[in-house]
């Protein structure tokens, strides 16, 4: 005789399946874990997805997640405000402030143009930012969309469109990642890097 797990069990399976990089084992031993943590874990866990979902929205000027209208980098006036970084999703901001290396504000396009999926220029959060460049007091706008054939494409039209305003574009350098092989790198991210390289 077969064993099917109770319906509340499955549907908890099912759902965490749903999740990116979760499969359905690793959605039974997720569930099995819940299931054996003090039941004020598992409350809390659940309180703080409905209250992340419930409160998190956009910023209205970046598109950066934010609890507020405004996100913390937008109100931040120790932020450079006069260079924009331009990337594709919300996470990667949080990529980009790991560095230390930026201290200018961000703008989220909320995907990149993908004419295979249907994701044309009309779909991404580009006119908010045209309208904030409009402005006249940004000087200098960072490409850090991805290395892909999407983020270049991406990258390529908003340059288009930026650079009859008179600001400069710059895009973020790609090659070899620190403590990598030159064995081990493949000809495009060789390319990249030999196109992007400094003096010294």
């Amino acid at each position: 005789m077969r064993y099917f797990y109770p319906q509340s069990l499955s549907n908890l399976i099912q759902q965490l399946a749903k999740l990116p990089g979760v499969g359905p084992k690793t959605a039974q031993r997720l569930a099995f874990h819940i299931l054996h943590v003090p039941v004020k874990e598992a409350n809390a866990l659940a309180e703080a997805i409905i209250e992340a979902r419930e409160k998190i929205g956009y910023c209205e000027i970046c598109g950066n997640f934010s609890d507020e209208k405004i996100c913390e980098l937008c109100q931040d006036n120790d932020r450079d405000r006069s260079t924009i970084c331009v990337v594709e999703q919300a996470r990667d901001v949080v990529s980009m402030e790991r560095s230390r290396s930026f201290d200018g504000c961000y703008h989220v396009l909320h995907g990149a143009i993908s004419p295979m999926e249907g994701i044309g220029p009309d779909k991404l959060n580009i006119a908010s930012l045209l309208l904030r460049l409009r402005k006249g007091s940004v000087k200098e706008v960072v490409m850090a969309t991805n290395p892909n054939v999407e983020g270049e494409a991406t990258a390529l039209y908003l340059a288009k469109q930026i650079k009859p305003l008179g600001i400069k574009v710059s895009r973020i350098a790609h090659g070899l990642p620190v403590g990598g092989d030159l064995e081990y790198a493949d000809e495009a991210t060789l390319s990249m890097a030999l196109f992007g390289r400094k003096e010294i």
